[in-house]
């Protein structure tokens, strides 16, 4: 993402960490055309991280668990359509680009300032061609899984509301950057169409070591449920926000929370008997599945060195489907798991943007342009934490840290919840039964190189 640098005497303080600042001089007729074409997608980058994740996920599908074959069939068809939207972005966001140069909506990486590279016009808010290309692959969708009368499609269309109210508001932000304290409200205002339509539980699950405590083992929260829904979509959306300012993080973290949640929702419902619980997270795959292939496309042009920059448009819109996915899948206690290091990334944000600390524009990390590193300044956020702790290094390396890091977290907790499901001695897969020692050695040690291998992508410097 990118901050806006406007013409003003003083600029609003906000919580975005940019990449770069954007110019707002007049267009010029025929400047666009001068403009070298942005660097091509890094597509066999993508396919080696893709592989990190659908390796494991296909093998739940497919050999695992025992899943319905009307259910495996809709997935599938999701995941082709899916596939298709990626090519479509990575064919799209060239030509959009273009006209993004032309109104000016372009910027400068300031982590590059003082290279050649600080000075080349990147194209900015390029995020709204994967909302757009999402958004038109979730709508055909309906036509090959609901039908008129299904109980999910006005939650369906809920959630398409909630997100595509959520993206115009973030493009909105991208033209006339508004102040911080407004951006906080915004996904407040886009989630209202989720609560509105949301029928599912409103119970939570007394931990058992409170139990002898509070009397109950499940608590009906009423409405206190919904309120919790609504703060849940606000931090979602704002977390992406805040956790950025280095080329490649904000999808990159997108990438790795969306990777989790398809396989936390694989594994729930090969473990589940209930067809309502099966449903609830196919509905959430449904969902996260379009985002996926979409931001891995976004992702071919936004990795170090990024040729374009993905604005609010994009976190928010990101922010916003992994809420709904996980509230509509009936596990958004779980989601802020996989938010771990956005939680803390809050926390540590919290003394500047509470107006406790003085608050820079932007919150990044010193460059030093001539041996190409970064260092951690006293800014909180967990970028200039790590910098602080580790000691200098590229933004490269800076990034593919934060991501392991990410990826460390999520795959501890599936790891957990994979050995939580262990209620058998055999695991039933297709029509064979397999020791389950066996099949335990096959997903957890899938699940560790998911864990490790973006550590090993950056050792073999990608």
């Amino acid at each position: 993402m990118a901050a806006k640098k406007r013409p003003s005497t003083a600029a609003p303080v906000t919580v975005n960490q940019p990449e770069s600042s954007v110019n707002t001089e007049k267009p010029k007729s025929g400047d666009s055309s001068l403009e070298p074409p942005i660097a091509p997608a890094k597509v066999y980058l993508i396919f080696k991280i893709s592989l990190i994740f659908l390796i494991p996920y296909f093998y739940l599908i497919f050999y695992h668990y025992k899943i319905e074959s009307e259910l495996r069939r809709s997935i599938l068809i999701n995941a082709i359509v899916s596939l298709i939207g990626f090519f479509v972005t990575v064919t799209m966001i060239p030509v959009a680009s273009k006209y993004v140069l032309r109104r000016n909506l372009f910027g400068y990486d300031i982590n590059k300032k003082g290279t050649p590279q600080g000075s080349v016009k990147v194209p900015e808010s390029l995020g709204i061609i994967v909302g757009a290309v999402f958004l038109v692959v979730a709508i055909l969708f309906q036509y090959f899984n609901f039908t008129a009368d299904s109980n999910w499609l006005v939650e369906y269309n809920a959630a398409l509301s909630s997100i595509c109210f959520m993206m115009l508001l973030g493009f909105v932000d991208d033209v006339l950057d508004v102040p911080w304290r407004v951006k906080l409200l915004l996904p407040s205002i886009a989630a209202l169409p989720l609560l509105m339509a949301y029928a599912g539980h409103t119970t939570i699950i007394i931990p058992k070591p409170l139990v002898s405590y509070v009397g109950l083992e499940i608590l009906d929260l009423g409405c206190i449920y919904k309120l919790y829904m609504w703060l849940l979509a606000i931090f979602c959306t704002n977390s992406i926000n805040i956790h950025a300012g280095i080329n490649g993080l904000e999808v990159g973290q997108t990438v790795v929370i969306a990777a989790a949640i398809l396989i936390h929702n694989i594994m729930q419902i090969g473990a589940s008997a209930d067809p309502e619980y099966k449903l609830a997270h196919a509905f959430s795959i449904y969902l996260v599945q379009p985002m996926l292939a979409t931001s891995l496309a976004l992702l071919s042009y936004n990795w170090y060195p990024s040729s374009v920059f993905v604005g609010d448009t994009f976190t928010y819109f990101a922010g916003m489907t992994m809420a709904v996915a996980g509230i509509l899948g009936h596990f958004s206690e779980t989601l802020l798991i996989f938010f771990l290091p956005q939680v803390l990334n809050f926390l540590l944000s919290v003394p500047q943007l509470a107006g406790i600390v003085p608050c820079p524009r932007h919150r990044l990390p010193k460059f030093d342009p001539q041996t190409g590193l970064l260092t951690g300044t006293n800014d909180g956020t967990l970028v200039n934490l790590f910098l602080r702790q580790l000691g200098r290094m590229s933004e490269q390396s800076l990034c593919v840290t934060l991501l392991v890091f990410q990826s460390a977290v999520v795959a501890c907790y599936l790891q957990r919840l994979f050995l939580n499901h262990k209620n058998s001695d055999t695991f039933l897969v297709g029509q064979r039964s397999y020791d389950n020692n066996i099949a335990d050695r096959h997903v957890l040690w899938l699940l560790f190189s998911a864990e490790m291998a973006p550590y090993g992508l950056v050792q073999m410097k990608l």
